[in-house]
């Protein structure tokens, strides 16, 4: 009985199938013809083609198709709105030039706007230019934007612009291999989950990235560079940030401000003002790093513990460590890392410091309050006067504290990224 049952039903699920392979069409659009009209006219699973032209339209996407440039052609919105929005799942849009959206900030007015419930959209290869937004992508989960190229009313001061990509109450998206630039913040994360940014190229902006509220995101192999600032993680936990590139950028590299449960590895912070900027951060493991040629290598506070850091390399910052505690603070309990300005020695021979290293002494204190004492740091006079700080206790401050400091560094190519800094710092 059930083998006729199969039997029966196969030629009704077969005809069906082939039902649907024969309504879905392919629509080719040419220069001067009305694209939002064949927009709107499609069916579901259509492929609406458009040939290399320029086309003013708002278009609306309200059923799932794909939307596909051939050779490159431009979608202008007029300055006028969203260029392009999306209401559907399963929204395919390939090979466009999408520009000239409005600028209504109160209306987040964007090249491309994913609506709630634009589930699965797919936006790959795409020019989005001289538009408030980017993307926007709120409540729309799994989408994929990748290989784009983004940037924004570059004329217009950073309070005005909107953002390259802004991800809002979304899970499990995938921004990779994107080029943003001039734009507010490149990449705004807020309240959104399971996502992962990778081979991305932010620069030119107020925030490479901006994360808030938002959990078990991976961030990986991206570079962040000429920002303000490169990367800001802030109230969020359960990160994975590694591989990563942030130089040149005129305040921080990374920032890590109320921040938990989180691996911070094998990433390259160089020339920034300050390479990692540490506020509030608990229980997260910082290995591997090389931070070098920062005006402060690391800025620590707000009570900033029991966080692992050890493999490190600290190479020919300024100041290597910025620290504001109550209380000593051990890193490298288990390995060391490198501090470059270590003055101690190995005896034995174990590739680790005989005697601790500490960052912050009388001189290091003297240097914030005055900095004109940096002409001085390789005098005599200033060796003498961290010796005496170490000798008496009461004139000791509380520091970052490396019990066996690697002798060498791990990264052997530290020397190419020196030189990495914002124009005209």
């Amino acid at each position: 009985m059930v083998k006729a049952a199969l039997t029966t039903h196969w030629p009704l699920a077969l005809a069906l199938c082939l039902a649907g392979a024969v309504q879905a069409a392919t629509l080719t659009v040419r220069p001067g013809e009305d694209l939002a009209a064949t927009v709107q006219a499609a069916q579901a699973g259509d492929v609406v083609q458009v040939e290399r032209g320029h086309y003013r339209a708002n278009l609306l996407i309200d059923k799932p198709l794909t939307l596909r440039g051939l050779d490159r052609p431009t979608v202008s919105g007029g300055l006028q709105g969203d260029t392009i929005r999306v209401t559907a799942p399963d929204v395919v849009i390939e090979g466009l030039i999408v520009r000239d959206s409005g600028d209504d900030l109160k209306a987040q007015n964007a090249g491309i706007y994913l609506y709630p419930g634009a589930h699965r959209a797919i936006v790959r290869r795409c020019d989005l230019a001289y538009n408030l937004f980017g993307l926007w992508i709120e409540k729309a989960d799994d989408v994929l934007i990748e290989h784009n190229n983004i940037t924004g009313k570059r004329e217009y001061a950073s309070p005005q612009r909107g953002n390259g990509v802004q991800l809002y109450n979304t899970k499990r998206a995938k921004i990779l291999n994107n080029e943003i630039s001039f734009v507010r913040d490149a990449l705004y994360v807020d309240v959104s989950h399971n996502a992962v940014f990778k081979g991305n190229r932010l620069h030119h902006s107020r925030y490479g990235t901006h994360y808030m509220n938002s959990y078990h995101n991976l961030w990986e192999d991206n570079d962040t560079y000429y920002n303000r600032g490169g990367l800001a993680l802030m109230e969020v936990r359960h990160q994975e940030v590694r591989n990563n590139r942030a130089w040149g950028n005129s305040d921080h590299g990374i920032m890590l401000r109320t921040l938990q449960d989180s691996v911070i590895e094998n990433n390259v912070v160089a020339g920034n003002s300050r390479g990692f900027f540490i506020y509030d951060v608990e229980y997260i493991t910082l290995n591997g790093n090389l931070i070098v040629d920062n005006t402060v290598g690391v800025h620590l506070s707000a009570g900033s513990k029991n966080n692992e850091v050890e493999g490190n390399d600290i190479i020919g910052n300024r100041e290597q460590v910025r620290y504001v505690g109550a209380r000593d603070e051990t890193w490298g309990a288990k390995s060391g890392n490198h501090w470059s300005n270590y003055l101690g020695w190995d005896r034995d021979g174990d590739g680790r410091g005989d005697v601790p290293y500490e960052a912050n002494d009388m001189v290091d204190r003297l240097t914030w309050r005055h900095p004109s004492i940096k002409l001085l740091l390789a005098s005599p006079a200033v060796q003498a006067l961290r010796l005496v700080g170490r000798q008496f206790p009461i004139l000791r401050a509380p520091s970052v504290v490396d019990p066996q400091p690697r002798m060498r560094p791990a990264h052997n190519n530290w020397s190419e990224w020196r030189g990495k800094r914002f124009p005209g710092h």
